[in-house]
């Protein structure tokens, strides 16, 4: 039954599981299926094309999906790479403690044993640095997850 499933697949069949997997894209998060889905969209096309040679088996059609599967993850792959690498005008855009260092402010709290808080903007940070009293003017030196690290101004 399997067979005969595969001896009939058209080249239409490869355009529907390509869309198919175009609108499950939407869906699912990631952009694996995509790449997966161009290839089948290829071989349906390929199969239109070569549909009646002899050579054209099921066998040759699920190996050409395959190949086009892998060379398309592939090529996806080094897509996306070269785009994270890309540079950007806004660095630290989704970095927000970042952008504050080098920002100055006063103490809202004594900072005691290492640890108290700061305000900057309108939001309240959780700081760590050298005893200091409330109100003492401090500069922020870097940021450790949502943690600032501050000096005396």
């Amino acid at each position: 039954m399997l067979m005969r499933i595969f001896a009939e697949l058209g080249p239409w069949n490869w355009m529907v599981l390509g869309f198919a997997l175009l609108a499950a894209e939407i869906l699912v998060p990631g952009i694996f299926l995509l790449w997966i889905g161009i290839a089948a969209i290829l071989t349906g096309a390929l199969s239109l094309q070569l549909w009646g040679f002899a050579f054209w088996s099921w066998q040759v059609q699920v190996l050409v999906f395959l190949a086009l599967s892998l060379a398309a993850a592939w090529l996806g792959k080094k897509l996306t790479d070269a785009r994270k690498d890309a540079e950007t005008d806004e660095p630290l855009l989704n970095l927000r403690a970042q952008q504050l260092v080098g920002r100055t402010a006063a103490l809202d709290e004594p900072i005691r044993e290492g640890r108290g808080r700061i305000r900057l903007g309108d939001t309240i940070w959780m700081v760590t640095g050298p005893d200091l009293p409330a109100g003492t003017r401090v500069r922020v030196v870097s940021a450790k997850g949502s943690e600032l690290m501050v000096e005396e101004a």
